[in-house]
C-alpha cells in the first residue's frame, strides 16, 4: 500500500468513517505474513489453557503479569487455578440462590479476575498449578464439570438446605470437595522470595488493586456513560457476566482510541472478543471479512475444546496461509446489530500487548493467546487488524492511568489509586 493510502485509511479508522479499505498487494505476494513490531508491552510466556473454558482467567493472569512487568516487578507466574476455584464457588452459589436462573459453567468474565484480586488475592502458580491433581501440566476440565455441574443443578432445585454443625450448607462442602480433588486445595499461606504470605497479603505486596482498572465497552442499546446519563454504567448481557459487572459505555471511536493509545503508551489491554469468525484464522491472523460474518457460527474454542466440526472455510484455512482482505470499518449501528443478532458473541479472552505492521504496511494489534505456544504460525501470538477489534470486541479492561484525561472527564472515570507511567 502506498504511504498516502495508509495515512488516509488510518484517518478514516480514527474518525469512524464507513469505508471499504482495499489493501494493495504486490503482484506476487509472499506466502506468509512478515510482521514488524512498532510498539509492544512486556509479556510473560504464552500458556495453554488446555481443555478448559478458562480463557477469562488465563488472559486475566497474563494481563496482571504484564502489569507487574510494567511497574518493574519481577516476572511472576500467577496461578489461574486459584482464581478459577474461588470464582466457581461464587458462581455456583449465585446459581443456587437464583434457582438456576444464573447459569453455572466453566466460563467467566474479565471482571471476575479484577474482582478476585481485591476479594481473594493471588497465589504463585507453583502453589496451585494446573493439572497436577491428575498428573498433567495443563487443564482438562471435562470430567470436573461432569462431577460438579450436577451438584449445582441439584442444589438449585432444593426447597431447603441441610447444614452441618457449624451452619455450612452441605452442598457447598460437596462442591468444594469435588474441586479440591480436581484442582487441589487453595493454599492459605505460601512462601515467595523467602517471605510468607497469604493470598491477599501477596496481592497487596505486588501493588495490584482491581479498582485501578476500568472495564470499558461500546454499545448503543444503553446510554453512554456521560454526564447526561449521570455517568451510569451498563451490564453487558452475556451469561458469563454472571456477577453483573458494570462497564463504562463509550462511543465507538473513543473506545477504539483508548485501546490504541494504551498500547502505544506501554500499557497492556485485557480483551474479550468474538473469535467465531471466518476472518479469525487459526494460523494466527484476524481480519474483518464482513461478507462472511453470517457464515460464522462455531467459535474456535468450541472447535478446540469440545470437538465441534469447524466451518469449511476454517478447515481450509488451517492448510494454507491467508493474505490481507478487505477491511470494513463498521459503524456503531452495524456493531450493535451484530450483537443483537448474536453474530457477535462472548467467545474468548486474550491480551492485546503491541502494534505491528505487515510487509505491505498494514497495521495489526499483537495479541497473546492462551492456546499454547504451538498455536498459529507465530508461537501463540496472534495479529489482529484494528477493523476486527472495532467490530468484534465485547469489552476491555485497562489501567485507568492509560486513559487520556479528556476521555476520563467525558466518561467520569476516576484516576487510579496510584497510577504509574507505561514506558520509561
Amino acid at each position: 500500500m502506498k504511504k498516502t493510502l495508509l495515512i488516509a485509511a488510518t484517518a478514516m479508522l480514527c474518525a469512524g468513517a464507513v469505508a471499504q479499505l482495499r489493501i494493495a498487494l504486490p503482484e506476487a505476494p509472499q506466502p506468509k505474513y512478515q510482521f514488524t513490531t512498532v510498539d509492544s508491552v512486556a509479556i510473560t510466556p504464552v500458556k495453554n489453557q488446555g481443555n478448559a473454558g478458562t480463557c477469562w482467567c488465563y488472559s486475566g493472569m497474563a494481563f496482571l503479569e504484564s502489569e507487574l512487568l510494567r511497574t518493574k516487578k519481577k516476572a511472576y507466574d500467577l496461578s489461574e487455578m486459584y482464581v478459577v476455584f474461588k470464582t466457581y464457588e461464587d458462581r455456583a452459589e449465585k446459581a443456587v440462590r437464583t434457582s438456576g436462573d444464573v447459569s453455572f459453567s466453566q466460563g467467566g468474565s474479565l471482571y471476575d479476575v479484577l474482582y478476585a484480586v481485591d476479594h481473594f488475592g493471588l497465589v504463585p502458580d507453583e502453589a496451585m498449578p494446573a493439572g497436577v491433581m491428575y498428573g498433567k501440566t495443563i487443564s482438562a476440565h471435562s470430567e470436573l464439570s461432569a462431577m460438579s455441574d450436577p451438584i449445582v443443578a441439584a442444589a438449585a432445585k432444593l426447597r431447603s438446605m441441610q447444614v452441618d454443625a457449624d451452619g455450612e450448607q452441605l452442598w457447598k462442602k460437596a462442591f468444594r470437595a469435588v474441586h479440591e480433588v480436581y484442582l487441589g486445595k487453595c493454599p492459605e499461606k505460601f512462601t515467595v522470595d523467602g517471605k510468607e504470605y497469604t493470598p491477599k497479603s501477596w496481592a497487596q505486596s505486588l501493588g495490584l488493586k482491581g479498582s485501578d482498572y476500568a472495564n470499558l465497552t461500546s454499545f448503543t442499546h444503553e446510554p453512554y456513560t456521560t454526564a447526561e446519563n449521570d455517568f451510569q454504567k451498563m451490564v453487558i448481557e452475556v451469561q458469563d457476566n454472571w456477577r453483573w459487572g458494570l462497564s463504562t459505555n463509550m462511543e465507538l471511536d473513543d473506545f477504539c482510541r483508548v485501546i490504541k493509545e494504551a498500547v502505544k503508551a506501554g500499557y497492556p489491554v485485557l480483551w474479550a472478543s468474538d473469535v467465531s469468525e471466518a476472518g479469525f484464522s487459526r494460523k494466527g491472523v484476524a481480519t474483518y471479512d464482513d461478507e462472511k460474518v453470517a457464515e460464522s457460527t462455531v467459535s474456535s474454542d468450541q472447535v478446540r475444546l469440545i470437538g465441534v466440526d469447524a466451518p469449511k472455510e476454517e478447515a481450509q484455512d488451517a492448510e494454507k496461509e491467508v493474505t490481507p482482505k478487505a477491511q470494513k470499518i463498521v459503524t456503531a449501528t452495524e456493531r450493535q446489530a451484530m450483537y443483537d443478532g448474536k453474530k457477535t458473541t462472548d467467545d474468548h479472552g486474550m491480551l492485546i500487548f503491541g502494534i505491528a505492521n505487515d510487509q505491505w504496511g498494514n497495521e495489526y494489534f499483537m495479541v497473546k493467546n492462551s492456546w499454547g505456544d504451538k498455536s498459529g504460525n507465530y508461537n501463540g501470538i496472534y495479529y489482529v487488524t484494528p477493523a476486527f477489534v472495532r467490530a468484534k470486541t465485547m469489552n476491555i479492561a485497562v489501567n485507568k492511568a492509560a486513559i487520556a484525561d479528556d476521555i476520563k472527564v467525558k466518561y467520569g472515570i476516576a484516576a487510579p489509586a496510584q497510577g504509574k507511567k507505561g514506558k520509561k
